[in-house]
């Protein structure tokens, strides 16, 4: 499996200092949801607030981004883990299974093509609705 992790301190600091279309993390209210805030030539940026942990899944068409905003989380491989700070971003290739978790709440900016649902096609109680725009 290749992946690639940077520190991205920059991003974070530049991101407090403006409003990604308008709306923070703080605007995700419950503690586990995801909402679209922006769109990119077909890639759709969201925020992500959650705790504990999620479903196996992989996405088979696109790689996933995720920018730690505040918290940590860890992403579980079948062969090995990845920890996962705030400041820091891991892209995981497409078709790579994985499971994301956090001890605690964690904020993240996700980055993935648009459509992507978040629980590949594992499906279950977790997916979240198509386009839920804040």
């Amino acid at each position: 499996m290749k992946s690639t992790s940077i520190n991205c301190d920059e991003l974070i600091d530049s991101y407090h200092d403006i409003a990604v279309s308008e709306f923070r993390v703080h605007d995700v209210v419950s503690i586990i949801s995801v909402h679209d805030v922006l769109n990119i030539v077909n890639y759709h940026f969201k925020l992500v607030k959650f705790q504990g942990e999620f479903v196996w899944h992989d996405h088979k068409d696109t790689d996933e981004v995720f920018i730690v905003l505040d918290g940590e989380m860890t992403i579980h491989f079948r062969d090995g883990d990845a920890s996962v700070k705030k400041g820091e971003m891991f892209v995981i290739p497409k078709g790579v299974e994985h499971k994301t978790c956090a001890k605690s709440e964690c904020q993240a900016m996700l980055v993935e093509a648009a459509g992507t649902v978040n629980t590949g096609d594992a499906g279950g109680g977790k997916t979240a609705p198509a386009d839920a725009w804040i």
